[in-house]
């Protein structure tokens, strides 16, 4: 019947956002996975799992305060059992501490009745397990500690990420499980698989998946939207026309207006990863215009082309 103050080291005036940052750090102190060998960690984890959660209830923490439940949320003892001073207590007309029922005559129909029937209209009936008026006092069992979670790594590819496909992954006992990834994945994204851990006398642990995001040879990724670099030929600059681009998912055309240079941004809508809100970024394509490093032909036409004089780098100021 611990003080539930005590158990996490904050005063009875403390605020919710101390309770709470005492519990992250005893939690944290104290959980299973991180005592493996020490069972009284465990006991204690559980105590300030309940403590914690009697405090972050306004209405128990107010009847705690008010001394009509224990620290472990049951009723506190009723009609000052064990109280005395005023008539009817030791020794006065009613007996029992403050007007109890020793020294008045009860007839329960035969000898030895089992008041416990009286009791349970007053508490609620009994608790799970039959124990009666007595068990009603009776401490909270300690909730059983689970099994330790296990951790993994998931490597995926980048175009796999960017759409959301589906990943299968092995577990520690063999089994396979295809995972769904979620929208707005990452590199370090956990995702949690409730009851795959190692077992427990309180169930089995999580596994929790980290996920790895390959880097791709040629996209990137910038927040939603995918990047590309695409080479372009001088004659596709020049004139323009179709060309073939790859995405996240497949080839897509894409038309280039004459006279393209390089540097130039191109957006394909919705070739992005998937958003955490919904919908989907876009995908970037920059041109590159690629000239053959030893092409005679070009060297002559250049040679011998006389447009009128133009400086490309007027707006530079050079």
């Amino acid at each position: 019947m611990a003080d539930p103050y005590q158990t996490l080291g904050v005063a009875r005036s403390a605020s919710e956002a101390d309770i709470k940052k005492a519990y992250r750090k005893l939690a944290k102190e104290l959980h299973p996975d991180r005592n493996k060998d020490n069972p009284k960690a465990s006991e204690r984890f559980s105590q300030v799992t309940g403590a914690y959660d009697l405090l972050t209830d306004k209405d128990k923490r107010a009847r705690f305060d008010r001394g009509e439940i224990d620290g472990d949320g049951n009723p506190a003892a009723p009609f000052g059992f064990g109280g005395g001073g005023r008539p009817g207590g030791p020794g006065g007309p009613g007996g029992m501490g403050g007007g109890g029922f020793q020294g008045q005559q009860f007839d329960f129909g035969g000898e030895g009745a089992d008041m416990s029937d009286i009791f349970e209209g007053l508490f609620g009936g009994r608790q799970a397990g039959g124990g009666g008026f007595a068990s009603g006092f009776g401490r909270r069992q300690q909730p059983r500690a689970k099994g330790a979670n296990v951790q993994y790594r998931l490597r995926v590819p980048f175009v796999d990420a960017a759409a959301m496909a589906a990943q299968r992954i092995t577990l520690g006992d063999g089994k396979t499980i295809d995972l769904k990834l979620p929208a707005g994945v990452e590199d370090g994204t956990q995702m949690r698989l409730s009851g795959k851990g190692e077992a427990g006398p309180g169930g089995a642990g999580d596994a929790i998946v980290t996920i790895e995001v390959v880097p791709h040879r040629f996209f990137t990724r910038e927040g939603d939207d995918v990047r590309l670099d695409l080479p372009i030929s001088l004659r596709e600059a020049v004139l323009g026309g179709a060309v073939k681009a790859p995405t996240v998912e497949k080839p897509v055309m894409l038309t280039i207006a004459p006279g393209a240079t390089s540097g130039k941004v191109l957006r394909l809508k919705g070739k992005g990863f998937h958003k955490k809100g919904g919908g989907r970024g876009d995908q970037l394509v920059t041109l590159m215009v690629d000239l053959p490093a030893d092409d005679a032909a070009l060297k002559a036409f250049v040679v011998d082309w006389s447009p009128e004089e133009r400086n490309p780098r007027d707006a530079m100021g050079v």
